[in-house]
């Protein structure tokens, strides 16, 4: 598809080793960056951040705060429950 290097994953959460986890916590890895992001700038928007929940998630505290900084700088942030309303979300994204 037109767009498909367009839209990545960022591999912050999950379980690590500790001595991994500091290694990428030195390398800029940082708490509340959302799960993916959509490089694509539409609708006066600079790109798109997705953070990834269950049908039953919620977002942590440094989420929320990373959220609202990326909207404050130009940035759609989206919350998903699910891959189709991330699906419904891109597509509406891209709609604009």
């Amino acid at each position: 598809p037109k767009y498909a290097k367009c839209l990545w994953a960022i591999p912050n959460g999950g379980k690590r080793h500790k001595g991994t986890a500091i290694k990428l916590k030195q390398e800029g890895v940082m708490a509340g960056v959302p799960d993916l992001f959509l490089m694509i700038p539409k609708a006066g928007w600079h790109g798109m951040f997705i953070e990834m929940k269950t049908k039953v998630g919620k977002l942590q505290v440094t989420q929320k705060e990373f959220l609202g900084m990326a909207t404050m700088l130009g940035y759609q942030g989206v919350v998903c429950f699910g891959f189709e309303d991330a699906k419904q979300q891109i597509r509406e994204y891209l709609d604009n």
